[in-house]
């Protein structure tokens, strides 16, 4: 049997950006994972990697991190950027307020807020009669999830030499080994990336730690016939992204989202809308949380995600070619990694923020596996 330096049980982003930093340190990689392909909320999601938003200060900062790593690696596995930046449209006064805060503020480095003309070169799509001003964010960048981590293990597996066991189920890790349906492998060091799966591996730590589960929902528009020049969310975005709850004008908007639009807080929706090179748009999302989230897509939140888009992109009649959900932890916390046994760290990101910060998030927990094993 070969030797590993490392073992990664999970090849969900999480997973392939341990591996990634690990293999590129000069460490030998095996990546053990129990699907045949990609299959969960690292391909599910927008592969919007969001800088500007996410939580102060320690994932904001991993997020810094990340994008760098992704516009590094992208052209190097193949994987094509389809574009760059946030538009964070503001529709009411309130919003107007916490955008323009925000921009002042330490995390706003680089943004600015846009009007009048600013705002018209952006119309079509942005429907400026109902926006009233977007804070524009240059560090984002998106890419197809579906596509890019496809890719990026292959590339890894070609260039970097990183071993890959799929249809492999892990039943139990401990100091140097890791127990699984295909025998016995052993390393120094072991990196659990489970993903939504809170009760084979661990379980005590996710109870312990509260975390539960989140089930969203996603949907795909043909193309509208023009382009995004950034991706774009809207005022309740500001709701929902911690790195906005810092802002002493949040509370007001707060309480007018909630006189308003009840119905869109009582179901998490927010609005995230990105493009892929054939023009179509994927739209999102919504959030619903349970231990064992229900697998089923009702027509009534989908309708709550469109009316929303459509309040400030040209979208007077979205056709929906595709639809699904996606699953992954959720908990108190954006993140955390836990030393389970000597050399052996636990890894979940509990905020759906995995392409975000994973990059930046795994070299954190590799270099604390280096210095307290």
């Amino acid at each position: 049997m070969k030797d590993f330096d490392i073992i990664v049980v999970g090849a969900g982003i999480v997973g392939l950006a341990h591996a990634l930093h690990a293999a590129r340190a000069g460490r030998r990689v095996l990546v053990l994972d129990r699907d045949a392909q990609a299959n969960g909320a690292s391909i599910r999601n927008f592969g919007f990697v969001t800088v500007t938003g996410q939580g102060a200060r320690e994932t904001w900062r991993r997020a810094r991190r990340a994008r760098d790593v992704w516009a590094d690696v992208a052209p190097l596995a193949g994987i094509e950027v389809h574009h760059r930046g946030l538009l964070m449209c503001a529709r009411r006064p309130e919003a107007v307020a916490v955008i323009e805060e925000f921009a002042a503020g330490p995390m706003g480095e680089g943004c600015r807020v846009l009007r009048g003309a600013g705002l018209a070169a952006h119309a079509p799509p942005l429907r400026t009669t109902g926006v009233l001003a977007a804070l524009h964010s240059p560090h984002e960048l998106r890419v197809e999830s579906r596509d890019a981590i496809p890719r990026l293990a292959a590339w890894m597996e070609s260039a970097l030499g990183v071993v890959f066991r799929r249809q492999v189920a892990v039943q139990g890790v401990a100091e140097g080994q890791v127990e699984t349906s295909a025998g016995t492998f052993r390393a120094p060091r072991v990196v659990v990336g489970p993903g939504p799966d809170l009760a084979s591996l661990f379980p005590e730590v996710f109870a312990r730690r509260g975390v539960t589960l989140c089930k969203l929902h996603m949907l795909r528009l043909a193309d509208p016939g023009w382009r995004l020049p950034a991706a774009v969310m809207s005022d309740l975005g500001l709701d929902r992204y911690r790195g906005y709850a810092e802002c002493r004008s949040l509370p007001a908007l707060r309480k007018r989202l909630r006189a308003e639009q009840a119905e869109e807080v009582a179901n998490g929706v927010h609005l995230i809308v990105v493009q892929g090179a054939d023009g179509s748009l994927v739209v999102g999302d919504s959030h619903h949380y349970g231990p064992t989230p229900d697998p089923f897509q009702p027509e009534h939140v989908d309708a709550l995600i469109l009316r929303e888009a459509q309040t400030v992109l040209d979208l007077p009649a979205p056709r929906v070619v595709e639809r699904w959900t996606g699953l992954y932890p959720s908990g108190p916390d954006d993140a955390f990694y836990e030393r389970v046994a000597p050399g052996v760290r636990l890894v979940s990101v509990t905020s759906g923020t995995g392409a975000s910060t994973a990059f930046g998030l795994a070299e954190e927990v590799l270099a604390d596996l280096e210095a307290n094993p």
